[in-house]
């Protein structure tokens, strides 16, 4: 594959935006988060949220009118198959399209601008810092878009030209220990259908990524425990967290590790809870309804 072909194609290209209508479809804080920055923009004086400007040119609206809402979240895998499987086989996800060997000097650009800036300033040399260099090609980079009910997953490998695509080892290691505290830190939140047992749900997804091997996918408990011989011994009913009071009363949560050691939730809102999404997901859906027409 050529630069010119990378350079032309890859990674820009804008028929993917069409994948989803992210911002009619999106539920939890997405939703929500999309709203309060149309609210902001109309505060502070632009157009109405949602709308373009009073000349009707879309390139003057406020900024959050000119978006359709979260087209994808993106992982960087240790393992592209491994990863893949994961998300398609035991989550259940739908493959896209996949694509790869990216390189070449725009690309590498796009991606890796200010992380060579920040190597430059610290005096080091750029791969130390997990920077690969697709510029030459000595490094090259492969994705896969998965598709959820309301959300695109990107899967990302960066990996040294020598490997094989797919299954071949990554550049840089993995950044162990990370607690989600940190930072910086992201997480992909899964949204559970009404009628499913939330705790029989855990229980199911650890059984069947340990018979694949998935080692890390490890779900926390909501009681105490100290190894884990005692995690894995605990009580069906520990392996969510419901709330049952406040802002949050019908939500349902925990925290756990995919294939790849990335840090994922699972959520449940019923009740109050599942009414307050619900109204503010209405809300932003006549907000584009308005804009469209």
């Amino acid at each position: 594959m050529s630069d010119e072909t990378n350079d032309h194609i890859r990674l820009a290209a804008p028929d993917r935006r069409e994948v989803l209508r992210a911002a009619g479809t999106a539920i939890g804080g997405v939703t929500v988060t999309a709203l309060a920055m149309n609210s902001s923009a109309s505060a502070q004086g632009s157009t109405s949220p949602g709308r373009p400007s009073a000349t009707g040119d879309r390139n003057s609206a406020a900024l959050g009118a000119r978006l359709r809402g979260v087209q994808h979240f993106g992982l960087t895998v240790q393992n592209m198959d491994r990863a893949f499987e994961f998300y398609t086989e035991v989550l259940g996800g739908t493959e896209i399209m996949r694509d790869g060997d990216f390189r070449g000097e725009r690309i590498h650009n796009t991606l890796l601008t200010d992380q060579e800036i920040i190597a430059r300033e610290r005096g080091v040399n750029p791969s130390t810092m997990g920077v690969p260099n697709l510029r030459e090609g000595t490094q090259r980079l492969d994705v896969r878009f998965i598709q959820f009910d309301n959300v695109v997953i990107e899967l990302l490998q960066y990996r040294d030209a020598e490997e094989r695509m797919g299954s071949g080892n990554s550049f840089a290691e993995p950044r162990d220990h990370m607690s989600p505290a940190y930072p910086r830190s992201m997480h992909i939140c899964f949204y559970l259908r009404d009628d499913v047992d939330f705790n029989r749900f855990i229980r199911d997804l650890e059984t069947e990524s340990a018979r694949r091997g998935m080692t890390p996918v490890r779900a926390n408990r909501v009681v105490t425990v100290t190894s884990e011989r005692e995690r894995l011994a605990t009580a069906l009913e520990a392996n969510s967290n419901p709330i049952t009071e406040g802002q949050s009363n019908g939500w349902t949560l925990i925290y756990c590790k995919g294939s790849e050691g990335e840090q994922l939730e699972f959520v449940q809102a019923l009740g109050p809870v599942k009414t307050t999404f619900d109204a503010a997901l209405e809300a932003r859906r006549r907000l584009v309804r308005a804009d469209a027409g």
